[in-house]
């Protein structure tokens, strides 16, 4: 097993535990472990959103809520947009965003551990929710045709792989042209090595792995986006913060040149 490999097992292991601890009522998320230093933490979890938010929500859904931020309050979305949720776990967002793109609209959330997908599974259908799907698979090989998303999400999970280069080239892939980007993250600032990153906490916390800013707005850069900002919300640990990212897709990655993974090649979508 690649060290790529081991790493999203890892992951997958530890987000498995925390689905599994809230639908047996015996933790608020991650079990015996970390993720992304959930549980009780100011910093990370449910607390991130207001109490309207949290009382449109099954209570299993905001237990599992295991990110950094909450991107649904500044994705602006409209009635009628397709919305993509990378990494949606136990579906708080795509829940929350669901409602807000109506009927017309559609929320997908894609998750790659069966566990997080029962759950949100289930929770959308305690919630009423009618236009949400969730798909298993990676954020690094979306199973969803390009220029067929109107709105990518995501809270505290770009920063868990171990190919963030390959995540932002997808995400440029599905969007449609003029198509958003607005995802919470953990984002390192700029003065810190990757060695420093990695004392201040575990890959799986979500420490290890954060891009610094720069990166960050690099590495949109190269994927085609535009508008790109990235802003520090709350510090995590020193030189670590949650962020809010955004950019716009200004044009289909193979029109630039870049690398595009076709629908054969993708994994995981079923």
């Amino acid at each position: 097993m690649t060290t790529s490999d081991s790493l999203r097992e890892e992951v997958r292991r530890k987000y498995a535990e925390a689905a599994i601890a809230v639908v047996e009522g015996s933790g608020c998320g991650c079990g015996s472990g970390s993720c992304c230093e959930g549980g009780e933490s100011e910093d990370f979890g449910a607390s991130l959103y207001t109490l309207a938010q949290r009382g449109e929500l099954p209570d299993a859904a905001a237990l599992a809520s295991l990110g950094c931020g909450n991107p649904t309050v500044v994705a602006e979305l409209a009635e009628g947009e397709t919305v993509l949720d990378l990494g949606s776990g136990g579906g708080i967002d795509v829940i929350l965003s669901a409602r807000r793109v109506g009927a017309t609209g559609l929320a997908y959330g894609l998750d790659m551990t069966d566990e997080m997908l029962a759950l949100a599974r289930k929770n959308a259908a305690d919630a009423g929710i009618a236009n949400a799907i969730f798909l298993k698979g990676f954020i690094e090989q979306i199973p969803l045709p390009a220029d067929s998303v109107d709105v990518v999400i995501s809270n505290c999970v770009i920063n868990l792989s171990t190919d963030k280069a390959g995540v932002l080239v997808e995400i440029a892939r599905v969007l449609k042209r003029g198509g958003r980007l607005c995802v919470s993250d953990v984002v390192a600032e700029d003065r810190l090595t990757e060695d420093e990153r990695a004392q201040r906490g575990s890959y799986v916390g979500c420490i290890a792995g954060a891009l610094s800013k720069a990166e960050y707005e690099a590495g949109l850069a190269a994927a085609g986006f535009e508008n790109i900002s990235v802003e520090f919300t709350h510090e995590v640990a020193d030189g670590i913060h949650g962020a809010i990212i955004r950019a716009v897709q200004t044009a289909n990655p193979a029109a630039k040149g870049l690398p595009v993974v076709q629908p054969a090649e993708r994994a995981g979508c079923c």
